[in-house]
Protein backbone atom coordinates (compact mmCIF):
# COMPACT_ATOMS: atom_id res chain seq x y z
CA UNK A 1 0.00 0.00 0.00
CA UNK A 2 1.42 3.33 -0.95
CA UNK A 3 0.47 6.93 1.01
CA UNK A 4 -0.07 9.75 -1.11
CA UNK A 5 2.09 12.77 0.24
CA UNK A 6 1.78 15.24 -2.52
CA UNK A 7 1.18 16.96 -5.70
CA UNK A 8 3.35 18.28 -8.21
CA UNK A 9 3.07 20.73 -11.09
CA UNK A 10 5.06 22.18 -13.42
CA UNK A 11 5.15 26.10 -14.22
CA UNK A 12 6.86 29.03 -16.13
CA UNK A 13 7.87 31.05 -13.57
CA UNK A 14 8.14 30.27 -9.44
CA UNK A 15 7.61 33.54 -8.30
CA UNK A 16 4.16 34.57 -9.95
CA UNK A 17 3.16 30.68 -8.77
CA UNK A 18 4.06 31.76 -5.32
CA UNK A 19 2.21 34.88 -5.39
CA UNK A 20 -0.80 33.29 -6.64
CA UNK A 21 -0.67 30.57 -4.76
CA UNK A 22 -0.15 32.74 -1.71
CA UNK A 23 -2.03 35.36 -2.03
CA UNK A 24 -5.45 33.64 -3.60
CA UNK A 25 -5.25 30.41 -1.87
CA UNK A 26 -3.03 30.70 1.61
CA UNK A 27 -0.51 28.38 0.61
CA UNK A 28 2.93 29.24 2.50
CA UNK A 29 6.27 28.67 1.10
CA UNK A 30 8.20 25.30 3.08
CA UNK A 31 11.14 26.25 1.47
CA UNK A 32 13.35 28.77 -0.75
CA UNK A 33 13.33 27.55 -4.11
CA UNK A 34 15.76 24.89 -4.62
CA UNK A 35 17.54 22.88 -7.39
CA UNK A 36 15.75 19.31 -7.93
CA UNK A 37 18.27 16.50 -7.12
CA UNK A 38 19.73 14.57 -9.31
CA UNK A 39 18.64 11.72 -8.72
CA UNK A 40 14.92 12.36 -9.17
CA UNK A 41 15.79 14.75 -12.63
CA UNK A 42 17.13 11.35 -13.73
CA UNK A 43 14.33 9.73 -13.26
CA UNK A 44 11.82 11.93 -14.60
CA UNK A 45 13.86 12.83 -17.74
CA UNK A 46 14.97 15.99 -16.80
CA UNK A 47 19.05 15.44 -16.23
CA UNK A 48 20.28 17.71 -18.96
CA UNK A 49 18.12 20.08 -18.16
CA UNK A 50 18.24 22.54 -15.50
CA UNK A 51 15.32 21.95 -12.84
CA UNK A 52 14.13 24.27 -10.09
CA UNK A 53 11.50 23.13 -7.19
CA UNK A 54 8.91 25.05 -4.88
CA UNK A 55 7.53 23.47 -2.14
CA UNK A 56 4.23 24.71 -0.46
CA UNK A 57 2.06 23.92 1.56
CA UNK A 58 -1.33 24.38 2.51
CA UNK A 59 -2.76 22.84 5.70
CA UNK A 60 -1.12 19.37 5.64
CA UNK A 61 -0.68 18.83 2.75
CA UNK A 62 2.26 20.09 0.12
CA UNK A 63 2.35 21.00 -3.55
CA UNK A 64 5.95 21.13 -5.25
CA UNK A 65 6.17 23.46 -7.89
CA UNK A 66 8.80 22.55 -10.95
CA UNK A 67 10.02 25.31 -13.30
CA UNK A 68 12.69 23.70 -16.39
CA UNK A 69 15.24 25.68 -18.36
CA UNK A 70 14.80 25.02 -21.41
CA UNK A 71 11.20 24.93 -21.17
CA UNK A 72 8.92 22.21 -22.27
CA UNK A 73 5.75 23.06 -24.48
CA UNK A 74 3.11 25.34 -22.99
CA UNK A 75 -0.11 24.57 -21.56
CA UNK A 76 -1.99 23.66 -24.54
CA UNK A 77 -4.85 26.28 -25.92
CA UNK A 78 -8.39 26.33 -25.65
CA UNK A 79 -8.08 23.42 -22.25
CA UNK A 80 -11.35 21.93 -21.27
CA UNK A 81 -12.23 19.86 -18.27
CA UNK A 82 -12.48 16.48 -20.89
CA UNK A 83 -9.25 16.58 -21.83
CA UNK A 84 -6.56 13.72 -20.61
CA UNK A 85 -4.46 15.99 -19.23
CA UNK A 86 -6.85 17.66 -17.04
CA UNK A 87 -5.85 17.38 -13.14
CA UNK A 88 -7.50 19.89 -10.51
CA UNK A 89 -6.41 20.24 -6.75
CA UNK A 90 -9.83 20.20 -5.23
CA UNK A 91 -9.27 22.98 -2.30
CA UNK A 92 -11.89 22.81 0.67
CA UNK A 93 -13.21 25.69 1.91
CA UNK A 94 -14.74 27.21 5.36
CA UNK A 95 -16.79 29.92 3.71
CA UNK A 96 -17.04 29.99 -0.06
CA UNK A 97 -18.34 33.69 -0.54
CA UNK A 98 -15.09 35.15 1.09
CA UNK A 99 -12.58 32.31 -0.04
CA UNK A 100 -14.33 33.98 -3.53
CA UNK A 101 -14.12 37.19 -2.72
CA UNK A 102 -9.98 36.61 -1.83
CA UNK A 103 -9.85 34.58 -4.93
CA UNK A 104 -10.98 37.04 -7.48
CA UNK A 105 -8.63 39.85 -6.26
CA UNK A 106 -5.86 38.27 -8.46
CA UNK A 107 -8.76 37.16 -11.46
CA UNK A 108 -8.32 34.05 -12.34
CA UNK A 109 -9.34 32.25 -15.07
CA UNK A 110 -12.61 30.30 -14.42
CA UNK A 111 -13.58 27.08 -15.97
CA UNK A 112 -17.21 27.00 -14.39
CA UNK A 113 -19.95 29.59 -15.74
CA UNK A 114 -21.69 31.77 -13.47
CA UNK A 115 -19.57 31.61 -10.31
CA UNK A 116 -19.80 28.75 -7.62
CA UNK A 117 -22.28 26.17 -8.38
CA UNK A 118 -24.32 23.77 -5.69
CA UNK A 119 -24.84 20.22 -7.02
CA UNK A 120 -27.66 18.82 -6.36
CA UNK A 121 -28.26 16.41 -3.04
CA UNK A 122 -27.84 13.30 -5.36
CA UNK A 123 -24.36 14.05 -5.99
CA UNK A 124 -23.19 15.49 -2.81
CA UNK A 125 -24.66 18.61 -2.14
CA UNK A 126 -21.82 20.07 -2.49
CA UNK A 127 -21.01 24.32 -3.81
CA UNK A 128 -17.96 24.61 -5.70
CA UNK A 129 -15.98 26.65 -8.26
CA UNK A 130 -13.51 25.91 -10.85
CA UNK A 131 -10.89 27.99 -12.06
CA UNK A 132 -6.72 27.97 -13.43
CA UNK A 133 -4.17 29.23 -12.18
CA UNK A 134 -1.51 31.76 -14.02
CA UNK A 135 -0.42 28.24 -16.26
CA UNK A 136 -3.38 27.09 -16.58
CA UNK A 137 -3.60 24.18 -14.16
CA UNK A 138 -7.15 23.93 -12.60
CA UNK A 139 -7.96 24.08 -9.38
CA UNK A 140 -11.20 23.64 -7.82
CA UNK A 141 -12.74 25.68 -4.67
CA UNK A 142 -15.14 23.31 -2.46
CA UNK A 143 -17.63 23.60 0.47
CA UNK A 144 -18.96 20.38 2.25
CA UNK A 145 -22.27 21.29 3.69
CA UNK A 146 -22.57 18.30 6.36
CA UNK A 147 -21.36 14.45 6.30
CA UNK A 148 -17.80 12.80 6.58
CA UNK A 149 -16.64 15.06 4.40
CA UNK A 150 -17.15 18.31 6.41
CA UNK A 151 -16.04 16.51 9.69
CA UNK A 152 -13.21 15.84 7.72
CA UNK A 153 -12.06 19.12 7.42
CA UNK A 154 -14.28 20.88 10.46
CA UNK A 155 -10.63 21.72 12.99
CA UNK A 156 -8.49 22.53 10.07
CA UNK A 157 -7.42 26.10 10.77
CA UNK A 158 -8.17 29.29 8.39
CA UNK A 159 -10.56 30.03 5.04
CA UNK A 160 -8.29 27.62 2.66
CA UNK A 161 -8.26 24.23 4.59
CA UNK A 162 -6.25 21.97 2.74
CA UNK A 163 -6.08 19.61 -0.11
CA UNK A 164 -9.36 17.45 -0.34
CA UNK A 165 -8.26 15.27 -3.45
CA UNK A 166 -7.02 15.83 -6.80
CA UNK A 167 -8.88 14.60 -9.74
CA UNK A 168 -7.88 13.37 -13.12
CA UNK A 169 -9.82 13.16 -16.38
CA UNK A 170 -9.20 9.41 -18.03
CA UNK A 171 -10.37 8.25 -21.30
CA UNK A 172 -10.33 4.57 -20.42
CA UNK A 173 -11.79 4.29 -16.69
CA UNK A 174 -10.55 0.51 -16.91
CA UNK A 175 -7.04 1.42 -17.34
CA UNK A 176 -6.87 3.56 -14.74
CA UNK A 177 -8.80 1.51 -12.22
CA UNK A 178 -6.51 -1.54 -12.70
CA UNK A 179 -3.49 0.88 -12.34
CA UNK A 180 -4.71 2.60 -9.24
CA UNK A 181 -6.07 -0.28 -7.35
CA UNK A 182 -3.51 -2.70 -9.01
CA UNK A 183 0.12 -1.96 -8.44
CA UNK A 184 -0.65 1.22 -6.10
CA UNK A 185 -3.48 -0.99 -3.86
CA UNK A 186 -5.89 1.76 -4.00
CA UNK A 187 -9.05 1.29 -2.49
CA UNK A 188 -12.68 2.28 -4.07
CA UNK A 189 -14.09 4.23 -2.08
CA UNK A 190 -17.33 5.84 -3.93
CA UNK A 191 -18.83 6.03 -7.58
CA UNK A 192 -21.60 8.17 -9.40
CA UNK A 193 -22.87 9.52 -12.12
CA UNK A 194 -23.14 13.45 -12.27
CA UNK A 195 -24.58 15.19 -14.70
CA UNK A 196 -27.58 17.97 -15.27
CA UNK A 197 -27.12 21.40 -15.41
CA UNK A 198 -25.25 22.36 -12.31
CA UNK A 199 -22.66 19.89 -13.50
CA UNK A 200 -22.61 22.00 -17.23
CA UNK A 201 -21.80 24.86 -15.30
CA UNK A 202 -19.71 23.35 -12.66
CA UNK A 203 -17.41 21.74 -15.48
CA UNK A 204 -18.10 24.15 -17.96
CA UNK A 205 -19.30 21.70 -20.57
CA UNK A 206 -22.07 21.24 -22.19
CA UNK A 207 -24.84 17.93 -21.23
CA UNK A 208 -21.92 16.21 -19.34
CA UNK A 209 -22.23 12.93 -18.03
CA UNK A 210 -19.19 12.42 -15.85
CA UNK A 211 -18.31 9.15 -13.69
CA UNK A 212 -17.04 10.47 -10.46
CA UNK A 213 -15.16 7.65 -8.70
CA UNK A 214 -13.55 8.34 -5.56
CA UNK A 215 -10.10 5.91 -4.78
CA UNK A 216 -8.49 5.99 -0.86
CA UNK A 217 -4.84 5.43 0.50
CA UNK A 218 -4.32 4.56 3.78
CA UNK A 219 -5.59 8.07 4.67
CA UNK A 220 -8.30 9.51 3.40
CA UNK A 221 -7.60 12.92 2.78
CA UNK A 222 -6.09 13.69 0.35
CA UNK A 223 -7.28 11.06 -1.80
CA UNK A 224 -7.66 10.39 -5.82
CA UNK A 225 -10.74 11.23 -8.13
CA UNK A 226 -11.14 9.67 -11.59
CA UNK A 227 -13.82 12.18 -13.79
CA UNK A 228 -14.51 9.92 -17.09
CA UNK A 229 -16.59 11.72 -19.38
CA UNK A 230 -19.17 9.61 -21.07
CA UNK A 231 -20.89 12.59 -22.62
CA UNK A 232 -18.51 14.66 -24.25
CA UNK A 233 -16.39 11.79 -25.35
CA UNK A 234 -12.29 12.32 -24.24
CA UNK A 235 -10.99 13.03 -27.81
CA UNK A 236 -8.40 14.77 -27.32
CA UNK A 237 -4.64 13.32 -27.34
CA UNK A 238 -1.09 14.70 -26.12
CA UNK A 239 1.97 13.17 -25.13
CA UNK A 240 3.13 15.02 -21.79
CA UNK A 241 6.59 15.36 -20.62
CA UNK A 242 7.28 16.01 -16.86
CA UNK A 243 8.97 19.53 -18.17
CA UNK A 244 5.52 20.15 -20.35
CA UNK A 245 3.77 22.78 -18.30
CA UNK A 246 0.57 21.07 -18.32
CA UNK A 247 2.31 18.01 -16.68
CA UNK A 248 0.87 16.83 -13.13
CA UNK A 249 1.47 14.72 -10.40
CA UNK A 250 0.85 12.90 -7.52
CA UNK A 251 3.32 11.66 -4.66
CA UNK A 252 3.76 8.81 -3.05
CA UNK A 253 5.91 7.05 -0.64
CA UNK A 254 6.02 3.52 -1.23
CA UNK A 255 8.13 0.88 0.74
CA UNK A 256 9.01 -1.57 -1.81
CA UNK A 257 10.35 0.42 -4.70
CA UNK A 258 11.24 -2.87 -6.68
CA UNK A 259 8.40 -4.44 -6.30
CA UNK A 260 6.09 -1.74 -7.19
CA UNK A 261 8.59 -1.52 -10.37
CA UNK A 262 7.55 -4.63 -11.24
CA UNK A 263 3.93 -3.86 -10.82
CA UNK A 264 3.69 -1.28 -12.60
CA UNK A 265 5.41 -2.46 -15.32
CA UNK A 266 3.01 -6.19 -15.53
CA UNK A 267 0.31 -3.03 -16.76
CA UNK A 268 2.49 -2.63 -19.72
CA UNK A 269 3.46 0.91 -18.31
CA UNK A 270 7.13 1.96 -18.18
CA UNK A 271 8.55 3.16 -14.75
CA UNK A 272 11.93 5.24 -14.73
CA UNK A 273 13.94 4.43 -11.48
CA UNK A 274 17.08 6.30 -10.17
CA UNK A 275 20.13 5.04 -10.17
CA UNK A 276 20.04 4.83 -6.17
CA UNK A 277 16.47 3.20 -6.58
CA UNK A 278 14.87 5.72 -4.31
CA UNK A 279 12.72 7.13 -7.30
CA UNK A 280 10.75 6.04 -9.73
CA UNK A 281 8.86 8.16 -12.14
CA UNK A 282 5.77 6.88 -13.87
CA UNK A 283 3.23 8.33 -16.71
CA UNK A 284 -0.41 6.85 -15.71
CA UNK A 285 -2.95 5.22 -19.06
CA UNK A 286 -3.65 8.48 -19.23
CA UNK A 287 -0.53 10.36 -19.19
CA UNK A 288 -0.65 11.79 -15.60
CA UNK A 289 2.50 12.06 -13.70
CA UNK A 290 3.18 9.39 -10.71
CA UNK A 291 6.04 10.24 -8.85
CA UNK A 292 7.41 7.26 -5.93
CA UNK A 293 9.62 8.24 -3.38
CA UNK A 294 11.03 5.46 -0.95
CA UNK A 295 9.38 6.33 2.58
CA UNK A 296 12.29 5.86 5.07
CA UNK A 297 14.29 9.40 5.54
CA UNK A 298 11.45 11.12 4.46
CA UNK A 299 11.65 15.12 5.14
CA UNK A 300 8.31 16.50 6.63
CA UNK A 301 7.11 17.44 3.11
CA UNK A 302 6.79 13.97 1.95
CA UNK A 303 10.11 14.12 0.05
CA UNK A 304 13.10 11.76 0.36
CA UNK A 305 15.77 13.81 2.32
CA UNK A 306 19.02 14.98 -0.40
Amino acid sequence: MQALVGFGRTVADLAVTEAFYREGLGFARVAPPEPVPAWQADAMGLADRRATQLRMRLGGQTVTFLAVDPPGAPYPGDPAATDPFFQHLAIPVRDMEAAMAQLSRLAPSPISRGGAQRLPASTGGVTAFKFRDPDGHPLELIFFPDGVPAARWRDAPGLFLGIDHSAITVADLDAALAFLIGPLGLTLAARGLNQGPEQARLDGVDDPQVDVIALEPPEPAPHVELLHYRVPATKRRLSVGPGDRSATRYVFSAADMQGLSRRIRETGLAPQASADGTVIYCAGPDGHGFLFVRDQGLRSDGLPRA
